[in-house]
């Protein structure tokens, strides 16, 4: 067999009948999709699913009471509680409740002499909660306060170790005074655990009860947000009905209801998207082969796929076996006996692109840094001979030996999910055709949490990881996993270069874009040079909108669906 057959051997299988996996409702007299009138108007509904049964609207408290971090539910809170910004499908942070977002360029992001600084936030004086009271600088305060109580620690970020005080010089001013550099400072109140909350409504539950705080009615149905859309209606373990917030700050939306459905069985969320049942998912639904299925069957909408993780290989650093693991040469040849893209093809139907780095093409700061890039092409004839080059002789087997005469074999691990074990085989198969045997392990369960054999993988461990330059924190020299430290650390490869250290110290102090750039550049540079990490393809996540939706997108890296919610519209 050729090696660009083998991830398209391993991608095969039978797949079953959509529609006969679950129950489904059609469209046809459906109340929550049709058009009925209100006071002489058409009114616009539609109908949204997500792959899972939240017990609230915030995922922290989700994940407290053991549902895990439930599917859509990000896309749920910012249709009902967007913040002061919220990040575009396009990874650039817009202004929602906040009249701009700081820069430098503004003046409303300062830095100090002294290495403090301070991001101010100017809220727009039409912002209300949906109870009509005002949007106001002390609701932020409040929030704050919530957020560092060690006795309700559900809503605490670790970003609040670099605040030094949260002001309110006056009702419609946020003034946050930081006590270092921090480049992700404007996302302080614009993610999950940072949400606003309004202290009109929660201050007097917070400070008469912390131990249930989390457990009032104010998390589920009687939810106050500040968004395009409210809660009208929460019936447990079957759906929820959103209706328009027409004093909303950035103006009215264009969709009168929106009815979202509770599906965790993905079976049976396609089912009810081929009869005409859902109109769009939120969040992570199905599988990329499960979203093929509906692709193909489904001229009422589309598939649009878009990457929220890659996957990559990823070598060991400390004792790898063998040995030679640890030579750059050797990792080179390693990726370029890989077939990337046919990966990409093969395992992502297409809808994925090959990960030439860490940053998506469509990131802002990717142009910055493309040309630092060190990139690796199929060449499997050349990969060969980089080996031969070490002082590898090829058997009559194919296989590669040392001057000892040992063969050359490596390790490949990952965990029990069907991805991550698909890209595990193939790679194997290509390791096979030049010469390179593999032991290909999976993680047996009962080891999922053992840190000392997580961390000490023989060779590469192929599995995902966040595309965004952010988690390039876990590369730190102190988050390795070392004996020492009882294994603890999320630098899963144990890399620990001092220099690399201090790329990341400057990157993550320098607030001018353009300083920034320049450091990013170095980084990429030495992340792709050295083969750090490898990557393998930017996964992606497929997202269903049927074609009378208009201005409605998949979610992206570090955004959800709803960013936009108020100008989503139905043909």
């Amino acid at each position: 067999m050729t090696p660009r057959g083998w991830a398209s051997v391993v991608s095969a299988g039978v797949l079953l009948s959509l529609l006969s996996c679950g129950p489904a409702e059609s469209s046809r007299g459906s109340q929550s999709r049709g058009q009925s009138t209100a006071s002489g108007a058409a009114t616009k509904r539609i109908t949204a699913a997500i792959l899972g049964d939240p017990r609230t609207i915030r995922n922290s408290i989700n994940a407290a009471g053991g549902s895990g971090s439930v599917p859509g539910v990000d896309a749920l809170e910012d249709l009902v509680n967007p913040s002061l910004a919220e990040m575009d499908n396009r990874g650039r942070w817009v202004a929602r409740l906040a009249e701009a977002v700081p820069t430098t360029e503004n003046s409303l992001w300062q830095i100090f002499p002294d290495g403090r600084m301070q991001t101010t936030w100017k809220l727009r004086v039409a912002a209300n909660w949906h109870d009509g009271r005002p949007v106001t600088s002390e609701d932020f305060v409040f929030t704050a306060t919530v957020g560092q109580d060690p006795e309700v620690p559900l809503f605490r970020d670790s970003m609040y170790q670099f605040i030094e005080s949260i002001e309110a010089p006056d009702a419609k001013t946020v003034a946050i005074n930081w006590n270092r550099p921090f480049i992700d400072a404007t996302t302080m109140f614009n993610t999950t655990q940072t949400l606003p909350m309004p202290k009109h409504l929660l201050e007097g539950p917070f400070v008469e009860d912390k131990a249930n705080f989390t457990a009032i009615p104010f998390w589920n149905e009687e939810f106050v947000g500040t968004g395009p859309f409210r809660i009208r209606e929460w019936v447990r373990g079957s759906y929820l009905t959103l209706a328009a917030n027409e004093s909303y700050a950035l103006g009215g939306p264009k969709i009168a209801e929106i009815q979202v459905r509770f599906i965790p069985d993905p079976s049976t969320l396609m089912a009810n998207i081929l009869a005409g049942g859902v109109d769009l998912t939120l969040g992570r639904t199905v599988s990329i082969d499960q979203a093929v299925q509906v692709r193909d069957k489904w001229p009422e909408g589309a598939i649009v796929a878009s990457p929220v993780n890659w996957i990559a290989m990823y070598p060991q650093f400390v004792n790898p076996t063998p040995a030679i693991v640890g030579d750059v040469s050797f990792r080179k040849a390693v990726y370029q006996a890989v077939d990337r893209q046919e990966m990409a093809d093969s395992l992502q139907a297409g809808l994925a692109q090959v990960a030439h780095s860490l940053l998506l093409p469509e990131e802002p700061e990717f142009r910055d840094v493309e040309r630092s890039i060190v990139r690796y092409e199929y060449d499997p004839r050349r990969a060969i001979e980089a080996i031969e080059a070490l002082g590898y002789t090829r058997g009559s087997d194919g296989v590669f030996r040392d001057a000892t005469d040992e063969r050359l074999t490596l390790e490949l691990r990952t965990v029990k999910h069907d991805l991550y074990e698909k890209a595990l085989y193939t790679v194997g198969g290509y390791l096979a055709h030049i010469g390179i045997p593999t032991e290909q392990n999976v993680v047996p369960p009962p080891r999922i949490s053992d840190r000392e054999y997580r961390a000490t993988f023989q060779s590469f461990e192929v599995i995902e990881n966040p595309n965004e330059f952010r988690s390039l924190e876990r590369l730190r020299l102190s988050e390795a996993p070392l004996p020492e430290n009882r294994f603890t650390g999320r630098n899963r490869v144990r890399y620990m270069n001092p220099t690399f250290d201090a790329l990341l110290d400057r990157y993550l102090t320098t607030i001018p874009m353009q300083a920034r750039a320049q450091v990013a550049g170095q980084i990429v540079h030495h992340m792709t040079d050295q083969l750090v990490w490898m990557g393998l393809f930017h996964q992606a996540e497929p997202t269903m909108i049927a074609n009378r939706l208009q201005n409605v997108m998949a979610r992206n890296q570090g955004s959800t669906q709803a960013w936009n919610a108020h100008e989503w519209d139905v043909k």
